[in-house]
């Protein structure tokens, strides 16, 4: 039986006017709120990447160190969305998130000032550390304001901040190289990360209720579940194929492919401008295709386009540094969508927050680790094609996702 939105609202414990029982265009402002909170989050743990040429010079790192700086911030990222749970059950998710824009504005002004390989790597597990616990709240906090109908949608939406974020920090890491410096950027970050924190409190709405603790029940029942795994598995492949290859793309383009690194950087912006398009058509696609399909759809192509980008001597490799971009940032709609279908409705705070560090502790750390060693150690290339080989043996997972409200599909 279906249950009633006033029934769907007390279950929550929700506030009367975030029942999810609204449409998406009633609710345009709140979300774009939270993709804005979102954009600012990402970018400052994505923008490293574009640094990192000047950083490895700067602090005189080889490329395995420089890779492994991303697996800090991984680590931090984690732990925070494993721990977010007993935060928001506390607080509320709308003063969590309060809390996570306004800590990590300080510590982006702290990492700015550090002058040391040890300073860098603490100032990154604490970036790490602020940033992860915003996720749940935020997805608890989006699906709470929006009817489920419309949350591929919705997803997308807000999956237009890391979208607009891949594209965004290699201008501006180019611009402070030229012009500053990369302590420069990340004091930047840090003064707007507090005053969008600032204006969320003053204005921003949703997420006025409490979110459920990940207590042994509560976990217990989702490690039950064996959609659970396989969603962090696929969690590790997405992000992996869409974070981790990022986060190394610069450094291949420059060692191995001979670009500039103004050229590299201009590059790699221009490839994501069009998942910013691509997500949203994503979302519609996943409301009418359905979760599963959605899924092996996507990550087949990404994975297949991953192993081409990392072909040697390719002359189609700036086509596939194209494509290959377009297809991983389809993943997040499907894969949110269905992270919030596997438990029930209170608990996908804590389903979102284990399933989601887990995937970004491989996807977001190991993977550019292990593209990193490879270039040290052998190539580039050869980590591109692991990691795309990795996505490809992992599809046949995906027929086995089941879902509490399984729509058949």
């Amino acid at each position: 039986m279906s249950r009633s939105p006033l029934k769907e609202r007390s279950s929550l414990n929700l506030p009367r006017g975030e029942a999810p029982d609204q449409g998406l265009r009633s609710n345009l402002g709140p979300l774009f709120f939270l993709a804005g909170l979102f954009f600012l989050n990402f970018l400052s743990r994505i923008v490293l990447a574009p640094l990192l040429i000047m950083i490895e010079r700067d602090l005189h790192l080889g490329h395995k160190e420089a890779g492994g700086l991303f697996l800090l911030i991984s680590g931090g990222y984690s732990l925070a969305l494993l721990g977010s749970g007993y935060l928001s059950s506390r607080i509320w998710h709308r003063k969590t998130i309060l809390c996570s824009a306004l800590s990590m504005g300080v510590v982006l002004l702290g990492l700015s000032l550090s002058q040391t390989v040890w300073g860098l790597r603490i100032w990154l597990l604490l970036l790490g550390l602020t940033a992860g616990i915003y996720l749940p709240s935020g997805m608890a906090a989006l699906t709470a304001l929006i009817r489920p109908r419309d949350w591929g949608k919705a997803m997308a939406v807000h999956e237009l901040a890391p979208n607009i974020g891949f594209v965004a920090a290699p201008f501006l890491a180019e611009a402070f190289l030229r012009w500053g410096t990369w302590r420069g950027l990340m004091a930047l970050l840090g003064a707007l990360s507090l005053l969008l924190g600032i204006g969320y409190a003053l204005f921003g709405r949703g997420g006025h209720f409490y979110g459920e603790a990940p207590t042994p029940r509560v976990v217990g029942n989702l490690l039950k579940k064996p959609s659970f795994w396989i969603m962090i598995v696929l969690f590790s492949l997405g992000i992996g194929t869409s974070f981790g290859v990022y986060t190394m793309l610069p450094l291949y383009l420059v060692m191995e492919r001979g670009l500039s690194r103004g050229w590299a950087n201009s590059l790699v912006a221009l490839s994501r401008i069009s998942g910013i398009f691509v997500a949203l058509i994503a979302g519609w696609f996943v409301d009418r295709l359905g979760v599963k399909k959605s899924l092996f759809s996507f990550l087949i192509i990404t994975g297949g386009l991953t192993i081409l980008l990392g072909i040697p001597h390719s002359s189609w490799f700036l086509l596939f540094v194209f494509l290959q971009p377009m297809t991983a940032v389809c993943f997040f709609p499907a894969a949110f969508t269905a992270i919030n279908q596997i438990g029930p409705a209170q608990s996908r705070n804590v389903a979102v927050s284990f399933a989601v560090p887990l995937g970004f502790l491989l996807g977001g750390g190991v993977v550019p680790a292990l593209i990193g060693l490879a270039g040290e150690r052998v190539s580039f290339s050869l980590g591109f094609i692991l990691v795309g080989g990795i996505t490809l043996v992992c599809m046949p997972l995906i027929r086995h996702l089941r879902f509490s409200e399984e729509k058949a599909k």
